[in-house]
C-alpha cells in the first residue's frame, strides 16, 4: 500500500435510489481526496463509480453496494447489484441519450471486468507513486 493511501471503504447495501448516485459521488471524492490520491485519478474514479452505480440503480436487483480496494498500486472500484446478467459494452447511436457508461469505464480505467455471477461489475485504477 502506498503512502497516504487507505486499505479501502465499503458503503453498506442501499436501496436503488437515482439519489444515491451523487452520495456515492461525495463519499468516494471525500475518502479518494483523504487519502490524498492524484486530483486526475480521483476525477476519474468518480466518473466511473457514477456510471457504475447509475447501472446497478438502473438494471439490478435489489440492493445496490459501493467497494473500494487499494492493493498492489491499484484502486479497485467494485459495484454489487445483484443481477446475474454480466454488464456488457453497448454500442450507442450518436442520437442516444445513454448506453455509453461503460465504454467510459473501460476507456478511464486501467481494467475492468464483471464477476463470474454476474453479480459485481468492478474497475481498476493505477495509482501514482506520488502523492498530490
Amino acid at each position: 500500500m502506498q503512502q497516504g493511501i487507505g486499505p479501502g471503504f465499503t458503503v453498506a447495501p442501499f436501496t436503488p435510489d437515482k439519489h444515491r448516485v451523487a452520495q456515492m459521488r461525495k463519499i468516494t471524492a471525500n475518502r479518494l481526496r483523504r487519502w490524498r490520491v492524484a486530483e486526475p485519478t480521483v476525477e476519474n474514479v468518480v466518473l466511473a463509480v457514477s456510471e457504475l452505480v447509475t447501472n446497478g440503480i438502473q438494471h439490478g436487483h435489489g440492493a445496490v453496494g459501493l467497494k473500494a480496494i487499494c492493493a498492489d498500486g491499484l484502486l479497485r472500484v467494485e459495484v454489487t447489484d445483484g443481477n446475474p446478467d454480466p454488464a456488457k459494452l453497448a454500442e450507442a447511436d450518436d442520437d442516444d441519450l445513454s448506453g455509453r457508461g461503460l465504454f467510459l469505464v473501460a476507456v478511464l480505467a486501467h481494467n475492468w471486468g464483471v464477476s463470474d455471477d454476474g453479480h459485481t461489475t468492478w474497475c481498476a485504477f493505477r495509482l501514482s507513486s506520488g502523492r498530490n
